[in-house]
């Protein structure tokens, strides 16, 4: 990738599909998940397996909306710092006496 800002430009760079280092504990939960997700929908009375889905899929745009909003914070915490480092006079070093 020679130029970052020019691929986030072009829509080439989408953090969502960035390879990321799972934990074994990530994995774990995940399968947690997964297996208890199956004996509850097996448990579950017919009538009320789309109540529960309904639930699992709200639960999961809520996470969702969640992981956006702490990317959002993140990057304008980080723009934040970045301009305090390098654009703003602010900084006790740098007023004069």
């Amino acid at each position: 990738m020679e130029n970052f800002i020019e691929e986030l430009y072009y829509g080439n760079i989408e953090a969502q599909n960035m390879k990321n280092k799972k934990s074994k504990s990530y994995s774990r939960e995940m399968k947690i998940l997964s297996e208890n997700e199956d004996v509850l929908l097996k448990k579950i009375p017919e009538e009320d397996k789309k109540l529960f889905l309904e639930y699992v899929d709200a639960w999961g745009i809520v996470d969702g909306e969640s992981v956006v909003d702490g990317f959002i914070t993140g990057f304008r915490i980080g723009a934040k710092f970045t301009y305090d480092t390098f654009v703003s006079v602010e900084s006790d070093i740098l007023k004069e006496g």
